[in-house]
């Protein structure tokens, strides 16, 4: 997923779904959203939006569609990462890294690891 694509709250909620129980039908979507829960037609215009978007495609199976994933949860969570940093940091990571710092929302063993990655990062050796 080169470009990113900008997912609503629900839409995501969705996806995590695919993510974890794999290639289903709408109704089996529905029966893992809590209660109260929304209209088949309701969970099926998710489903499409989510495939315009490009994050699902569906196979034909009978007169039914079962859809699944076109990018996984890691390909994603970077795409949103890099949106984050591009949208509050102006693109800098080092922005990034510093707010989480400065937050203290990094843990010394976690900065620590943080630095022994970057130095395994191909660019750096």
């Amino acid at each position: 997923m080169a470009k990113h694509i900008k997912l609503t709250e629900r839409e995501e909620e969705l996806m995590r779904l695919f993510w974890q129980h794999g290639p289903m039908f709408v109704r089996e979507v529905l029966e893992y959203l809590p209660e109260p829960k929304p209209h088949v037609n309701t969970v099926a215009t998710f489903v499409r939006l989510l495939e315009q978007k490009g994050v699902l495609a569906h196979e034909a199976i009978g007169h039914n569609h079962r859809f699944y994933p076109t990018v996984s949860t890691e390909e994603y969570s970077r795409s949103a990462l890099r949106s984050v940093i591009s949208r509050y940091f102006n693109n800098s990571l080092h922005g990034a890294i510093s707010a989480l710092i400065s937050d203290e929302k990094l843990s010394d063993d976690e900065i620590t690891e943080l630095i022994e990655m970057v130095k395994r990062t191909p660019e750096n050796s």
